[in-house]
């Protein structure tokens, strides 16, 4: 079953097009990765998913429903939705953030919550909970902003980039602590990162994007066999045989 559906994205921001007639689907379980240079669209696309950005043409389906029939704040609630630099709330403990979405939804023991996502994420509630994000090294930082995403027990994760400012050390931990808290989850993800090899270790799929469009897509497993063109090139740069 398709989480996620998007049929013919177009946006534009004047005269340059962002998105180009992009049609994907996202099934339930599955982790995709959008790659691309800068500029590809696929932030863009991201967003479109949970109306921080909405099309000028296309449409796109969450949970069988197309999202521009929803109220956006509700469909933003309902899906995890990690940022670049984590988004934390700077003046707020770790706990006060993890437990912000439960409260927000009105979730019994939010608190209990924002706990228990702390732990799934790697981070033990009592040595973390009262410290503030000042107080913590980028990946634990990091590690908070997915806990608070996923404390309130989202069937659908967002993230942007989220690895992407971390050094390789904490990169390698950062990915591994996410792609077990999702597989122990469940949830269905995608993330963007312009970093194929990465997309390769931590999704399910990839979808390679360039000038708006998709150039390729297919399960991670099969990239290497199946990728030409632009795709093709991108593995050739990230030194992945095909």
């Amino acid at each position: 079953m398709a989480l996620i559906r998007v049929e013919g994205a177009v946006k534009r921001y004047g005269a340059a097009v962002a998105l180009d007639g992009v049609s994907l689907r996202v099934d339930a379980g599955n982790c995709l990765g959008l790659v691309g240079e800068s500029g590809s669209g696929k932030t863009t696309l991201l967003r479109s998913i949970n109306r921080l950005t909405d099309l000028d043409e296309g449409r796109v389906l969450v949970r069988g429903n197309p999202v521009n029939t929803l109220d956006p704040v509700r469909l933003r609630r309902s899906i995890g939705y990690v940022q670049q630099d984590g988004g934390l709330i700077p003046h707020w403990t770790c706990l006060a953030n993890t437990s912000l979405v439960p409260g927000l939804l009105g979730l019994e023991n939010a608190s209990g919550r924002g706990r228990r996502a702390l732990d799934a994420a790697g981070l033990d509630p009592d040595t973390f909970a009262d410290r503030y994000p000042r107080e913590l090294s980028g990946g634990q930082r990091q590690r908070v902003a997915i806990a608070r995403a996923m404390a309130a027990g989202p069937d659908i994760l967002l993230m942007d980039e989220p690895f992407g400012a971390l050094d390789a050390i904490t990169r390698s931990e950062a990915q591994a602590a996410f792609i077990a808290l999702r597989r122990a989850a469940g949830v269905t993800a995608v993330f963007v990162t312009h970093d194929l090899v990465e997309a390769m270790l931590v999704a399910t799929h990839i979808a390679v994007m360039k000038a708006g469009r998709i150039a390729l897509q297919a399960p991670a497993e099969d990239l290497a066999d199946s990728a030409t063109g632009y795709a093709a090139e991108l593995l050739k740069r990230a030194g992945v045989a095909g």
